[in-house]
């Protein structure tokens, strides 16, 4: 009966080893917990260090493994930060079209402005940011233009 109830606790021991390692080994666990001691400029020291000694990049497999996660194509690209905000008609009220060109790009004279609504289609703002390429998006098409986000 003594028996039984070692191999009983050694495989709740085990187990329970299992669990606290993740499924290390003892060497890898002795490392981790070392690195567990060091403050975040020695880890850094460390992380350049190992890449340097084996020439790898401790961030190429967190990247890599990202996009294999989402599983689904549309949802592994990254959200836009930037976007084009392109005229692609003026739209029926040509004179509010240019008005609004004329807003959102103040550079613009009213001869400069009438031939870039003429000139459709034409990109607007490039490299806005999501916000500004919403309200540009908005001014727009409150004035009749056929407007498109890229």
């Amino acid at each position: 009966m003594a028996k039984k109830k070692d191999k009983k606790e050694e495989k709740k021991t085990s187990k329970k080893e299992a669990k606290d390692t993740k499924g290390l080994s003892k060497k890898v666990q002795k490392i981790v917990d070392s690195v567990k001691k060091l403050s975040l400029m020695e880890v850094s020291e460390l992380v350049e260090a190992l890449e340097d000694e084996f020439g790898v990049s401790a961030a190429a497999p967190a990247m890599m493994a990202a996009p294999a996660a989402t599983g689904n194509g549309a949802e592994a690209q990254e959200e836009k930060t930037e976007f084009d905000v392109v005229l692609k008609e003026a739209g029926a009220k040509k004179i509010q079209a240019i008005k609004a060109i004329r807003k959102l790009k103040s550079d613009l004279g009213l001869t400069d402005a009438k031939k870039f609504v003429e000139s459709a289609p034409k990109t607007v703002l490039e490299g806005a940011d999501k916000e500004a390429a919403e309200e540009a998006k908005k001014v727009l098409e409150e004035a009749g233009c056929a407007v498109e986000l890229k």
